[in-house]
Formats: structure tokens, C-alpha cells, sequence
């Protein structure tokens, strides 16, 4: 059974950098069932893994846990060393934990621009919002281009900018991102997956990326976590998990 398997590679290289995000002994789940079973990783600031696994294994459950939208059973969750296991969702935001869904998370009936306000956090300074939608453009040219174009006659790789975007408006430490490939044309999904790498790689940014396309999964990531059924069974520099001749042998 996944639960007898708890490995953790030699070859993983832990960070130097202090923990934005630790996740200890995480349990959660819907009603009376548990869908994650004592899920512990980490993230240094700087730094980008990636979680894989099938459908089912509970990787968006996991996200949604330590975002807030699910309130775990047991198990902490620690952010920039705070305790924030059962802090609501809206107050993570407010401290700098973003979480992005793989459902095309827009307004459709607003413009991109108003989409992207919305995103901004109110008690920041106009300066502040000013540099964030200016950093969002720089990445995203097409939504500046669009800026008065009703998000909901975007294309779905469009949206999934705008939705990208609309987290960055809140000057996030930390994305928890949901398959951002899923739907996606293979170039557009590589080029979103490397907009994420380049904001983690620029500083300031940490993110946590829940993939089922290993290739695009293993190239963003410092490290990777392998989810089965509820468990993290491998933790692994991405290098080296590229390296292995049987990976989906781990699924």
C-alpha cells in the first residue's frame, strides 16, 4: 500500500534558504473522508517544487488546505513562522499566500483591467498597485493589449494570464498554483510555466505547482514531490527525478 512507502532520496538537496511555507503531518479531506494522509514538504523562499501524481491523489486537496480553503483535521501549517493552519483564506491573501485554481478563475462580465484591480490589495499604497499591474503587463503583454476587453471573450490561454495575473496584483511571497498547463496548448503551457519560473527566479517569490504533465513539472521545479493515494511518497532534486529511468513506475 502508498502508506509503507516513505522515501526520501538521497540526492535531495535541501535549501539554504529559511522556509516561507512547512507542512507537517497535514491530514484533510470532504465531510467524513480523508483524502490526505499526514502530508509533510517545505518550500525555502526562492524557491519553486512541483507536486505530481495522478488524478485522485490528492494533490489540489493538499492546496487547498494549506490556503485555507479547506480547514485541515490535523497537522500544522507554518508560513514565514507563523501558525496559520486554521487561518481563513482571505487573511492568507492579506499575507502574502496566493492560491490559483486550474478552473479559469476570471470575471467574465468585467474588463481585464477591472479584473485585475480587483486583485489589488486595497490598504497598499497607489504606488504599490501601480508597480504590481506594471509587472503584470511586462509579463503578460497580450493583457495590456486587452486591458478594456471583457475577460470573458478571452482565449483559455488569455484567462489563464489574466487569473495568473490577478494574484500577482496582490504582491504575493507565495503562489500555490493548480495545474496551470491543464487545458492548455503544449507552447502556451510552457510559456506560462516559464513566466512562473522567471517571477520565482527574480526573488521575492516562492511557489508551489501541483502538475500532471511531468515534463512541464519537472522543469519549473527545485525540487518534486511525489503524491499517491493521499500519501507524499518521494521527495527529489528535480534534476535527479528527471534522471530516473522508470518514473512512472512512482505512480
Amino acid at each position: 500500500m502508498a502508506a509503507s512507502i516513505d522515501v526520501r532520496s538521497e540526492s535531495m538537496v535541501s535549501p539554504v534558504s529559511p522556509d516561507v511555507l512547512t507542512v507537517e503531518n497535514l491530514q484533510a479531506g470532504y465531510r467524513n473522508r480523508t483524502v490526505v494522509f499526514g502530508v509533510d514538504l517545505h518550500v525555502a523562499e526562492g524557491e519553486a517544487i512541483t507536486i505530481l501524481g495522478h488524478n485522485g491523489a490528492g494533490k489540489t486537496t493538499t492546496l487547498k488546505a494549506i490556503c485555507g480553503l479547506l480547514t485541515p483535521s490535523s497537522g500544522c501549517v507554518t508560513y514565514h513562522g507563523e501558525d496559520v493552519s486554521h487561518v481563513p483564506c482571505h487573511r492568507k491573501v492579506a499575507k502574502g499566500m496566493v492560491f490559483i485554481p486550474s478552473e479559469q478563475f476570471t470575471f467574465s462580465t468585467l474588463s481585464v483591467i477591472d479584473n485585475l484591480r480587483l486583485g489589488a490589495r486595497p490598504e497598499k499604497a497607489q504606488r504599490v498597485r501601480d508597480e504590481c499591474l506594471e509587472r503584470v503587463y511586462g509579463l503578460f503583454p497580450i493583457l495590456a493589449e486587452r486591458s478594456d476587453q471583457l475577460a470573458g471573450t478571452l482565449s483559455g490561454g488569455e484567462q489563464r494570464m489574466l487569473a495568473i495575473g490577478i494574484a500577482l496584483m496582490s504582491n504575493p511571497t507565495l503562489l500555490l498554483l493548480d495545474e496551470p498547463s491543464l487545458g492548455l496548448a503544449p507552447t502556451l503551457a510552457q510559456e506560462i510555466m516559464q513566466v512562473v519560473k522567471q517571477l520565482v527566479n527574480a526573488g521575492g517569490l516562492s511557489a508551489v505547482v501541483v502538475e500532471q504533465h511531468i515534463g512541464l513539472g519537472l522543469e519549473i521545479a527545485d525540487r518534486v514531490y511525489i503524491m499517491r493515494a493521499g500519501h507524499m511518497i518521494l521527495e527529489e532534486n528535480a534534476a535527479a527525478m528527471a534522471k530516473r529511468e522508470r518514473l512512472w513506475d512512482l505512480f
